[in-house]
């Protein structure tokens, strides 16, 4: 009986699938407003005179259903003639979002949402949309986050007003932060390393002290190279958990299991037969320094990164560096470098996005390495650092995916503009006076990457303004073109007896002449009026007159930083040098400047900052040097000091010097106030001096150096960059004139 039924069943399924067919010799469509019959017949891939089964009719149902354009749907064939009746999604005529008031993250919600105007509207895409808006305000502190929808409905179009009302709540206050399990490291170390803050009421400018997930992944990745760099090679952070405490705060927790030191044993580095031993020598030696020390994963990869380095400066292009590790008794690690002959690649195209206002001219100008140009990756991490370096983006985000072929890469750039004008004010405030001072930037003018600088400053005693034009890749040369337009008016009448006026006109270029060796000439005309009173010494007096000078201006900079944004290793050399073409007095000028920078603590991102300067002016035919010519410290030099209010002084007049050198020493101070977003603290001392007096070797004042301590802080504010430097002079003479803080405010459009 059993095996009859089943051959039954089988007997009539196979006529149910087989024996159903039918031609569509007629289509009739039912209840469809804003849908054509032609476009539901496309949706559906039906047409006249098919032959239809049961199963197309299921599959013509599934693609219709699958447009979201149908809220209910029904398909029959009988008697050659197809039916379906329609009942229509309604159409969003309009989506509002209220309670959230931060336009950038509405912004955010409404491009996140699956819902959007003119689009067919769904209960599924509604529940997705509402869950979707918790997790974004979630993500962003408001854990306690209500939202619902309400509509109007217009029957006789049969569309919709979608309103959706937010609740944001408060903020998801993180009330303590506590580490579990084997850790090995107390609490407070680690809650120096994490991104997350606990909740103090001092901290209320700062984001990071609300729960926030993404903030918490990432405080994950922090912890876990924390121990990684403390020699805890087996380190596992096994997860992260809030914990409600009340109603608005949470506990933080981070559970850690640390396990045990591991220390540097012995390293090898093989190198393909055709490498140079001799070019490896520096890293060699490191890793002799690094032998029996704490394993650190940043050694690691600064060594990779070393060979990287060594390998494209030297030309070897194609190559990967690799490292094994083998674990052997007592905790020790041995290390094998291995420099592979990789696949020669090639970039196939370069695509660059997210440049609304910048010509793409303007972004491939900075590009070292171009399409077609083998990949070197030193060269690439080197452009992206000379796009970071304009000020032009916010952000520069890379990648690279595969080409058409398999030795071709293509470069994706994804660049994220910004403000690039800037009105600036500022002001100083010392023992001689105040300064004010002001200025209006434009990094970016029509978006072809020109800058645009005008500036004024006016003090006590002078008034000084600029215009200064520069445009790179000018008519395609890969120079830069620069020219400015100056103004100075010193008056010292009533002081000191003098009074200079003085106007000049540049235009010059710069381009790498070298790898990294950069050459500025210049030709600089200027016009100046010297006048003098009864107060004024005898050897001011005789160089009243008018003079007209011109001079061929060059400088030349070796740069060797890492990056020229925010440099953490590497150095850079200038040289410039004045000479005369024309001049009155035939001054020449020179001046050296070199600068330092390491990094001292790759845990915590300090940086150390060492820089000297030396600037030199003398007379070619033995006249005495010009009282406009002759040099002072730069602010920037010797903070503490009014601008020129230092050095040889005659008749009570600062007259400046033939000679100037200042040494600064600096550190970046990651750790204070790391809970304000956008600030940058720094701890700074100065030293300097200016000496030599062509005409009277008595007020040389060469015996004296001038030194000052104090911090520096830059804070990016709501209306714009904020600098502010509060100083204590170390040693001075009485006769100087110090200066104990200096602010400058501006703001950007």
């Amino acid at each position: 009986m059993r095996k009859l039924f089943i051959k039954s069943s089988i007997i009539y399924l196979l006529l149910l699938t087989f024996s159903f067919a039918e031609i569509v010799k007629k289509i009739q469509i039912n209840g469809n407003k804003r849908i054509s019959n032609e476009t539901i017949q496309v949706l559906g891939e039906i047409s006249l005179n098919d032959d239809l089964t049961e199963e197309d009719l299921n599959i013509s149902l599934k693609k219709l259903y699958e447009t979201n354009f149908f809220k209910d749907l029904k398909i029959s064939l009988e008697n050659n003639i197809l039916k379906i009746d329609i009942i229509e999604n309604p159409i969003i005529e309009d989506i509002q979002i209220s309670g959230i008031k931060n336009k950038t993250l509405l912004s955010f919600i409404k491009d996140s949402m699956n819902l959007k105007n003119r689009k067919s509207f769904t209960d599924k895409d509604l529940d997705q949309d509402i869950n979707r808006i918790k997790n974004i305000l979630k993500s962003t502190g408001y854990y306690f986050s209500k939202v619902n929808s309400t509509f109007q409905k217009n029957d006789q179009l049969n569309s919709i007003r979608l309103i959706i009302n937010v609740d944001q709540g408060e903020k998801a206050r993180i009330k303590e932060i506590v580490f579990i399990g084997d850790k090995k490291i107390k609490d407070k170390k680690l809650l120096e390393v994490i991104a997350s803050e606990e909740h103090k009421f001092w901290k209320f400018v700062s984001n990071k002290v609300y729960l926030n997930q993404s903030l918490i992944n990432l405080d994950q990745r922090l912890l876990k190279n924390f121990y990684l760099n403390q020699g805890y090679y087996n380190v596992e952070v096994v997860n992260s958990f809030a914990e409600l405490n009340n109603q608005d705060s949470f506990k933080l927790v981070f559970n850690i299991n640390a396990g045990e030191k591991f220390y540097f044993n012995d390293f090898t580095l093989s190198l393909p037969e055709d490498y140079d031993n001799k070019d490896f020598l520096k890293i060699e030696k490191r890793f002799q320094k690094l032998k029996n020390k704490k394993y650190s994963l940043d050694n690691i990869n600064f060594i990779l990164e070393e060979i990287d380095k060594v390998a494209s400066l030297k030309l070897y292009d194609f190559m990967n560096a690799e490292v094994s590790e083998t674990i052997i008794d007592n905790n020790k690690i041995n290390f094998n470098f291995r420099v592979v002959d990789s696949e020669k690649f090639y970039v196939e195209r370069i695509n660059i996005f997210g440049n609304f206002q910048t010509i793409e001219e303007v972004i491939r100008n900075q590009l070292i390495v171009d399409e077609g140009d083998p990949l070197n990756q030193l060269l690439f991490n080197k452009s992206i650092g000379k796009l970071k370096s304009t000020g032009i983006f916010k952000s520069v985000d890379s990648e690279i995916v595969d080409g058409n072929t398999s030795n071709l890469k293509i470069i994706n750039l994804t660049v994220e503009e910004q403000p690039t004008g800037e009105i600036s004010l500022g002001a100083g405030v010392g023992t001689g006076g105040s300064t004010i001072g002001g200025g209006i930037v434009e990094k970016n003018f029509l978006g072809k990457g020109i800058n645009l600088n005008t500036n004024l400053e006016i003090s006590e005693e002078s008034i000084k303004g600029q215009f200064v034009y520069s445009k790179p890749n000018f008519a395609y040369t890969d120079n830069t073109l620069f020219t400015s337009i100056k103004s100075i008016t010193t008056d010292n009448l009533k002081d000191y007896g003098y009074k200079v006026s003085n106007t000049g006109f540049s235009i010059g270029t710069e381009f790498e002449q070298f790898e990294n060796l950069y050459f500025s000439p210049e030709v600089d005309l200027s016009l100046e009026d010297l006048r003098t009173n009864s107060s004024a010494s005898d050897n001011l007096k005789k160089q009243e007159g008018n003079y007209e000078d011109l001079y061929f201006n060059y400088g030349l900079n070796y740069d060797l930083r890492n990056s020229a944004y925010r440099t953490t290793s590497g150095n850079k050399t200038a040289f410039y040098q004045a000479l005369p073409i024309v001049s009155g007095n035939n001054e020449i000028t020179n001046t050296f400047i070199f600068t330092q920078y390491k990094t001292l603590d790759r845990s915590s991102d300090l940086v150390g900052k060492a820089s000297l300067y030396l600037k030199a002016v003398n007379s070619l035919d033995n006249s005495d040097v010009r009282i406009s010519k002759r040099v002072n410290v730069p602010y920037s030099r010797l903070r503490g000091f009014q601008k020129g209010k230092i050095g040889p002084i005659e008749n009570a007049d600062f007259i400046g010097g033939n000679y100037v050198s200042a040494l600064n020493l600096s550190t970046n101070l990651p750790g204070l106030f790391s809970t304000v977003e956008n600030m940058d603290f720094s701890y700074f001392i100065d030293v300097a001096n200016v000496w030599g007096v062509d005409y009277d070797s008595s007020i040389d004042d060469s015996n004296t150096l001038r030194s000052a301590t104090g911090i520096a802080l830059d804070l990016l504010t709501p209306i714009g960059p904020l600098s502010f430097s509060l100083t204590h002079p170390i040693t001075k003479k009485s006769t100087d004139t110090t200066e104990t803080f200096r602010f400058n405010l501006g703001t950007t459009f």
